[in-house]
Formats: C-alpha cells, structure tokens, sequence
C-alpha cells in the first residue's frame, strides 16, 4: 500500500511540473503571437505608407513627364521658330550680297563712265602767251576808287574738234557738201591703181563731243602771291619780316595793309595799301626778303578766276567723208593720189577735193577740223 502511495505522489509532482512548463510555454508563445501581430500590424501600416508614398511618386513621375514632354514641344516648336528665323535670314544675306555685287557693278560702270566722260572733257591744251597793250582807260570806270578795281578779263576756250585717224584709213573734204552725200549713199567704191584694184567704204565721219567754256579772271592790283618761303622762322616772326620786307621802298615795296602765311606750302599774300606797288612787284618775279639773311623769294600776280558757261556740243561734218578698208597695194604718196583721181571723177559720184590725207597702215595721225562760218 506504501509503494502505490509512493508512486501516485511521484506522478502528480510530474504532471505539475509538465503543466507548469506548459504553462510557460503557452505564455512565451502567446507574447510571441503578440509580437507578431504587433510586428503584422507595424508592417500592414507601413505598407499601407509606402503605397501612399508610391502613389505620390506616380503621380510627380506623371506629372514630371508631362512637363517633360510641354518642355519638349516647346523647345521643338522654339528651334523650328528659329530655323524658320535662320532660313529667313540666310535668304536675306543672300540678297543683300545679291544687291551689294549689282550695286558694285553699276558703281564700277559709274566709275568707268566717269572716267571716261572726265577724259572726253578735259582739255590738254596749253594757253599761249599773248601780248595786250593798254590803250587807254574807259571813262565809266574813272572815277573815285576806280585804280583799286582788279583787272578783270573774260576769255572764252573753245576746243577743236579732232579726229585719231588710224592706218588705212583716208579723210577726203569735198567742196561742195551734195558730193560728200552722194559719196555716203554708196556701199563701196572701187579705186583703180596701177596693177590692182582696191575696194574701199566711205563712212560717215564720227567725233567725240567737243566743249567750250568762258574764263573769268580777276587780277588784284594790291595783292601780291609770295612762294618759296623757306620756314627759317615761327609763324608771327616770319609775318613781321615779311611786312618789314614789303614795306621797303627801296626795294620796289610799300606801305602793307596786311599779311598772310602758310608755314605748311611756304607761300604769303601780301596786300599792300595802295593799288599798282602789287603790279610792278609781279612784274619782276623775284624779291629779296631778310630773315635770318638775305633770301630770295619768288613772287606774282594775285588773281581769282572762275569758270561760265560750260557747254558740249556734237561735231558733225557735212563736206568730209572717212575713207575705211584701204589695203596698202602701193606706197602712201601714190595711193593717196589715185583716191583724189578717183573721188574727183563725176562719173564715181565725186567731185573737186578741197583736202585729202591718206595714212597707210601702222601710222595714226591727228586730224582737226575748222569750223565753217557763212559770208
């Protein structure tokens, strides 16, 4: 009986221990259920944060791609802009090259007819020296103050109509103008030689346009142009010699009214108080002026002139006819003689020469033509 009380007790004390254990075991796996739900939750609310959080990020991603794609029509719709700006001014360039090479063209053509037209009107002729001979004062312009008046003289230049005429060609003037007519009428003539015959074509003879203007000259009788200065001096000390020199009477001078000098071209004007000192000192050419020592200087006239009644006109000659087509068959002399032969021939059209000239070829010679005045 013992032993089975002995037993029972054993049994029970183990079973308390095992439900205690279990006991424990239940707890630590309840908190550790809590834990995990806690842990469940944590997550459920953090997933639920970060869908919130990716939902706002979806959306600044839309919203940044459609900016995007604004910012991308914008800037294509800017470079087509400007392309279309680029194109434009490229067209322009183009055409303001396109002007400025017409416009250089027309100016060279400008240009070249300015030459051309400066060329046609410039006369290259010398005025010869010509003697007057005062013979008396007009009795209008002697009175009061009348010796102070400059000299005055009006000269009217007329050019002389020419002609280059070139190897081979002739210039025949008939005396009557019907004759050169005829002459002009034919197509071409042919001019019997000794052993040859030469056939030649009379042309209407063609010069350039002539001028003629008038000259307007003022001479001063109380001024007087001084040139040569040499610049040994400053510009008031030299004006102060040059009056001091002037005013000598000795020398041919007289009393000066006033003084000019250029120090750069080394010329003065010297304008003396009386009329007729200025006249006899431009006479001589020469004076002798002291600066630091005797130097001699050269003097003249002080004058003004202008130019009037600038014309052009055509020259045309009605009784001589251009012989052109000439072939050098003989010499000079001998050919020049059988066109006078055969232009003086009524029965070729001709008739009495009043003037030939005949250049064979390799010569040029310079004709000038005379106007003709009526009786």
């Amino acid at each position: 009986m013992a032993d089975s009380h002995s037993d029972g007790a054993v049994d029970g004390g183990l079973r308390a221990d095992s439900l205690e254990e279990a006991l424990t075991e239940l707890k630590l796996w309840k908190d550790k259920v809590e834990k995990a739900g806690d842990m469940k939750t944590g997550l459920m609310l953090k997933k639920l944060e970060e869908a919130d959080n990716k939902s706002k990020a979806q959306q600044e991603m839309m919203a940044c791609v459609k900016k995007q794609e604004d910012c991308q029509r914008e800037f294509t719709q800017s470079l087509n802009s400007v392309q279309d700006e680029i194109l434009q001014l490229s067209q322009h360039k183009q055409d303001l090259l396109e002007e400025l090479r017409r416009c250089q063209t027309e100016m060279e053509a400008k240009r070249a007819e300015s030459t051309k037209l400066k060329q046609k009107f410039k006369v290259f002729t010398r005025i010869p020296d010509t003697e007057v001979k005062f013979v008396g004062q007009n009795e209008e312009a002697g009175g009061e103050g009348a010796s102070a008046q400059p000299i005055r003289g009006v000269f009217t230049i007329s050019q002389i109509p020419a002609l280059l005429l070139k190897g081979g060609h002739a210039l025949i003037t008939f005396e009557q103008e019907n004759v050169a007519s005829q002459v002009l009428k034919m197509a071409k003539c042919s001019v019997s030689c000794e052993n040859s015959t030469v056939d030649v074509k009379p042309r209407r003879v063609s010069m350039d346009s002539a001028v003629k203007y008038e000259v307007n000259l003022d001479v001063s009788r109380k001024e007087l142009e001084v040139f040569s200065i040499p610049p040994a001096l400053p510009e008031e000390r030299m004006k102060d010699r040059l009056e001091i020199s002037f005013s000598k009477p000795s020398l041919g001078g007289g009393e000066v009214e006033n003084v000019d000098y250029n120090e750069r071209s080394g010329t003065g004007r010297i304008t003396f108080l009386h009329p007729g000192v200025a006249e006899q000192l431009a006479m001589k050419g020469g004076y002798k002026i002291h600066l630091d020592s005797e130097v001699k200087v050269k003097v003249g006239p002080a004058y003004t002139y202008q130019l009037n009644k600038f014309q052009t006109f055509c020259c045309s000659t009605k009784r001589t006819v251009l012989i052109d087509d000439i072939e050098d068959v003989e010499d000079e002399e001998d050919l020049q003689d059988h066109l006078e032969i055969h232009f003086q021939k009524p029965s070729n059209s001709g008739g009495e020469i009043e003037n030939i000239a005949y250049i064979s070829e390799g010569k040029a010679l310079q004709a000038f033509f005379c106007e003709e005045v009526d009786n």
